[in-house]
């Protein structure tokens, strides 16, 4: 049940984002010899990942190959086929940022055929893998084991920069994860270590294209963008989406990650002769600027709306303000931390204060 414009309650269903459709079977050739394959997936929020395949003489580049599941891995031989290949032809697999739908299909694609991964030199995930990397020290994990399934909730369960704890996922999706995992374990949910990197500005060849690195962190601290001056192309991974804006977490090595994500998107605007952006999710489009703007809008309103809460709750947790800016039925870590990105980013600004009482954070936007 969905709320109408006035409040009241609706029994319309909420409409279908572009990055919320099922994945399409069908592969659509975006420009010569650059192809979009749509891999499945389910994640809050998003239905697909489009995984970029770019031809040359010794086969294909991959620009994000989707989960370590079975279904993708089975989608993406699919996909292959329909352009006269298998995954033995692909050599190499681009990783636009440390998120498993992007990363999860290169373990077995390094396993099994050799693939070769490129990332940037950042590359390293501190949504979850961080911390098991630490605890488990190199350790393989098996979650069909009690006792490994509960020291990695142990490990997950870790205290967050405003002196809250996250909550672990529970027993029984852990154990769906291992059971999704096309290798059969665990570790292809954990970031993999890159064969090449590269920094920002760096030119490289992929697909018989000239190809310019851009680092645009925001979303993750060590987002990927690739563009094509030639023929005005962009793989934007997460960095610029259609229709929804990418999550901002507060967790992390970025200071203010807000700012940071607006200083990143503001490049998007100075790529002479950019025509089409292919982003992770969803279609592609053309006018980048105008969705730039758009989405730094939505963070002023976030920000805005915080602000005004700050003047009815006073000094305040980020539980407190994050119900202030979310919907009930997205509550949770994700919520939390990019509300706690915002009151960061409005207190380096001076537009909020920071308390500590009995280690948790108090914020004051009045």
């Amino acid at each position: 049940m969905t709320s109408t414009a006035d409040g009241h309650a609706s029994d319309a269903p909420r409409p279908v984002r572009q990055e919320q459709e099922e994945a399409s079977t069908e592969v659509a050739e975006m420009a010569p010899g650059l192809y979009r394959f749509q891999l499945p997936i389910s994640m809050p929020g998003l239905g697909h990942v489009n995984c970029y395949a770019l031809e040359d003489a010794d086969g294909f580049t991959l620009v994000d190959p989707g989960l370590p599941s079975i279904e993708s891995w089975e989608a993406l031989g699919h996909r292959l086929a329909q352009v006269g290949a298998d995954h033995s032809r692909v050599h190499t697999a681009v990783v636009t940022h440390s998120h498993p739908d992007h990363f999860g299909g290169v373990h077995r694609l390094r396993d099994d055929h050799g693939t070769r991964v490129l990332t940037h030199e950042d590359f390293r995930s501190v949504w979850m893998d961080s911390a098991l990397d630490d605890g488990m020290d190199g350790v393989e994990l098996d979650l069909a084991d009690d006792e490994d399934l509960e020291r990695v909730r142990t490990l997950m369960a870790r205290p967050t920069p405003w002196g809250a704890t996250r909550q672990a996922p529970p027993a029984t999706e852990l154990r769906k994860w291992s059971e999704m995992d096309v290798t059969g374990g665990s570790r292809s949910w954990r970031v993999p270590v890159p064969s090449t990197t590269v920094v920002d500005g760096e030119e490289l060849v992929l697909g018989g294209r000239t190809w310019l690195s851009l680092h645009t962190p925001g979303h993750t601290h060590d987002h990927l963008c690739l563009y094509d001056p030639v023929d005005g192309i962009l793989l934007s991974g997460d960095h610029v989406l259609p229709t929804i804006t990418p999550h901002i977490g507060g967790i992390g090595p970025m200071d203010d990650p807000l700012a940071t994500f607006f200083r990143s998107l503001e490049r998007m605007k100075e790529l002479p002769g950019l025509r089409q952006v292919l982003p992770a999710h969803g279609h592609p489009f053309d006018d980048v600027a105008d969705r730039v703007d758009h989405i730094v809008d939505h963070h002023g309103e976030r920000l805005e709306t915080i602000r005004e809460a700050g003047d009815e709750l006073g000094s305040a947790t980020v539980e407190a303000y994050m119900q202030r800016l979310f919907k009930e039925r997205s509550w949770g870590d994700m919520a939390a931390s990019e509300t706690y990105a915002h009151l960061e980013h409005l207190r380096i600004m001076g537009r909020a204060t920071r308390d500590e009482v009995a280690g948790q954070a108090l914020y004051s936007t009045s």
